[in-house]
């Protein structure tokens, strides 16, 4: 009897009419049989973040076929929601991956087969001006193809909501089902782009969402900024990384002023290989190293990296002549915060009184010290921008808050409502004003981020990933986080574990009273210990591979206090962990 991945494997390899390029592909696995297992085994996952894997032939990776049933699926949804096909309109965007305009391509062949409408970028566009174009164009849906700053080898299917936002998991779980209904995905119908064309089922978007783009970041800019730049032009390094926020940032930046801008040359164009970057995530300190070559050159006082879709912002400062320090997505979210908070404080009466910061349960805790400083209430949420997007969304129905900034630790940041996803081209429009500002006031962003810290306390932060490898991984790691559930630590680090949340159970415990309360936010199979003196540490176990993120944070009186105290709490973490692993 044939295994599963064996019968799937032979539907595709008897397909005549399968794509030469992946035909020519999987002629290259016959003989590599864990190879073809791994391509054929199962379906690629779907969830709220839609799909990402590996480019090859097969069920299990990314591919034309793939693509064509998520769309096919996604189509289903949308004709359930609404059965009037001529009023749906779909935007598609994609980034500078292999493959990347073809994958959008085929989503719009399928959408048009089904009588839906595709407004497709005519260029690479960075994933934040799709969730714009969205809600601007009054769309029912958005997909971008991008696999973010994964390697070469991978890309993605990303579906949007009507807001603008990422799809929640109810959406995502209807949207499976319609993709199960769809069957063969070798099968899927399309229609070819002449005809879409010549329908109007295809309409191009050009330059229009990125002028109107500009213009909603215009109508946020404080009427400071342009004065700050008359006297104080910060000499900026950018690099795109190869992706795809090249022309939208050097563009957008020049319109607001800022003339010295320059380029890191061998990562400006788009590669899908990623050429000249050891990493193509802006949170890896890899990605910076031409980047700081380069400033040291031009003795820059900002250097700026976005991944390749243009989500995620990465930021370096200069310390001193020619020297320059990479920071932390939490130090790059407060500077934006206090410089928001400061502006705004500074031009007008008062804030709107239902003001809210929006943040990640694993972001800095300086955040909401800063927010407070200004009587701004701060709201967290479980890790992931969607679910900044979605509060957004709440407050917009209900009018509970004034949504004002949004951030997570992972180098994602959100000013204003009109975008739906973090940003990173808009946070680099707002961290260069923020940069012109402190140079008005003879400093560098560096050193008005450490006057934060002299005024706030020092906060450190770090993540740790632990693999658990092997094919009995996933259930070591459940192991471990069911034996903590029921031994949880008293103390870590000579420090009382003062309350803890946890998410599965949805239950928050204080320690010393015994008192026990509901959490507000979803069940998640997330874990976060407060302890004394406003230190913490949070688990956070991926659901697709066997790996655990662990999250770390303290407030200490002096920096290399911080950083002391923050090795001691993960040293001592990481015993207390390997004492649950089973043996």
């Amino acid at each position: 009897m044939q295994a599963d991945w064996q019968i799937n494997y032979s539907r595709w390899n008897e397909f005549a009419s399968l794509d030469p390029a992946l035909r020519q592909h999987l002629d290259t696995l016959q003989s590599d049989v864990t190879q073809l297992e791994d391509c054929f085994h199962t379906s690629i996952a779907f969830g709220t973040g839609g799909m990402r894997g590996i480019m090859a032939p097969g069920t299990n990776r990314i591919n034309i076929y793939t693509i064509r049933k998520a769309s096919a699926g996604l189509a289903r949804y949308l004709l359930e929601q609404n059965p009037d096909a001529a009023s749906l309109k779909v935007v598609i965007a994609y980034d500078s991956r292999q493959d990347s305009h073809t994958f959008a391509l085929e989503t719009a062949k399928v959408l048009g087969q089904q009588g839906i409408t595709s407004c497709l970028f005519s260029k690479l566009t960075p994933t934040p001006l799709l969730s714009f174009a969205v809600r601007h164009l009054g769309a029912c849906a958005g997909v971008v193809i991008t696999a973010s700053h994964n390697p070469p080898e991978y890309n993605g299917y990303k579906i949007y909501g009507s807001d603008g936002g990422q799809i929640p998991p109810h959406t995502a779980s209807r949207i499976l089902e319609k993709m199960d209904e769809v069957g063969d995905e070798l099968l899927v119908e399309i229609t070819n782009e002449s005809e879409l064309l010549e329908s109007g089922s295809l309409y191009m978007v050009e330059n229009e969402i990125f002028d109107a783009y500009l213009a909603s970041q215009e109508q946020l800019r404080f009427s400071s900024a342009r004065l700050d730049l008359q006297t104080h032009q910060p000499r900026i390094v950018f690099s795109p990384l190869h992706g795809t926020t090249h022309d939208p940032i050097l563009h957008g930046l020049a319109e607001r002023g800022f003339q010295q801008v320059r380029v890191v040359p061998e990562q400006a164009n788009p590669d899908p290989e990623f050429t000249y970057a050891s990493s193509p995530n802006p949170e890896n300190p890899d990605a910076f190293r031409l980047a700081l070559k380069f400033a040291r050159k031009k003795g820059a006082d900002l250097i700026m990296c976005t991944d390749p879709d243009g989500d995620r912002l990465g930021v370096a400062v200069r310390t001193g002549p020619n020297q320059h320090v990479i920071l932390t997505g939490n130090q790059v979210g407060v500077l934006l915060l206090d410089y928001l908070l400061l502006q705004k404080k500074a031009e007008s009466t008062s804030l709107p009184a239902n003001s809210v910061v929006v943040k990640t349960i694993v972001t800095s805790e300086m955040v909401r010290a800063i927010a407070a400083a200004y009587q701004i209430d701060t709201v967290d949420t479980l890790t992931g921008f969607k679910y900044i997007g979605e509060k957004i969304y709440e407050y917009e129905q209900t009018k509970q808050y004034h949504f004002l900034f949004g951030l997570e630790e992972s180098c994602g940041y959100l000013y204003g409502d009109f975008v739906r996803d973090k940003d990173g081209v808009q946070a680099a429009y707002l961290l260069a004003d923020a940069c012109a500002h402190q140079l008005s006031q003879d400093r560098s962003l560096y050193e008005h981020l450490q006057q934060l810290f002299q005024k706030h306390g020092y906060y450190r932060e770090d993540l740790v990933s632990v693999t658990y490898a092997g094919k009995d991984g996933m259930e070591r790691m459940a192991t471990l986080l069911s034996s903590i559930r029921s031994n949880p630590p008293g103390t870590i680090s000579n420090r009382s574990i003062t309350a803890i949340e946890d998410y599965e159970t949805g239950i928050r415990l204080e320690l010393l009273s015994g008192e026990a309360s509901t959490l507000s936010l979803p069940k998640s199979h997330v874990m976060k210990f407060h302890l004394e003196k406003e230190a913490w540490f949070c688990i956070r176990p991926s659901g697709t591979e066997p790996k655990l993120k662990l999250y770390f944070g303290v407030k200490e009186f002096s920096d290399e206090r911080a950083q002391h105290e923050l090795a001691t709490l993960k040293q001592h973490v990481f015993a207390f962990l390997r004492g649950h692993l089973p043996s």
